[in-house]
């Protein structure tokens, strides 16, 4: 029986990978690293960092042109998420869409993240 493809953990947008790209390379940086941590009222926050080197732990992606890197604790917390870059004329930021998160703040700061199931 074949296994199925696993699916990525987290994917940018076309926004998104432009934007880290420029970071990563403004940084010399070989990686952007995407996790959570706790935090916040609402329990969780989402962490972006640029790397030079990945954890042999690591859950690695590519998407988009930019090598992603995830801690294997937060994979679970992360699956399914797209990572977009949302500029107004107010500011400019990523932003999360995550099926997993349950809930937010009222800040915005801080989320509820239940870690994905296994397909059955």
């Amino acid at each position: 029986m074949a296994r199925r493809p696993r699916p990525k953990v987290v994917t940018l947008t076309d926004a998104a990978a432009a934007r880290v790209r420029e970071i990563m390379a403004d940084r010399s940086a070989g990686f952007l690293r995407v996790g959570v941590k706790n935090a916040g009222c609402a329990g969780m926050e989402y962490t972006m960092d640029y790397v030079a080197d990945a954890s042999p732990a690591d859950e690695r992606v590519d998407d988009n042109g930019v090598s992603i890197v995830i801690d294997a604790k937060a994979v679970l917390f992360l699956l399914g998420s797209v990572v977009d870059y949302e500029v107004s004329p107010m500011h400019s930021k990523f932003t999360f869409r995550n099926p997993n998160q349950t809930d937010a703040c009222g800040c915005g700061e801080s989320v509820t993240i239940v870690p994905a199931q296994a397909a059955e």
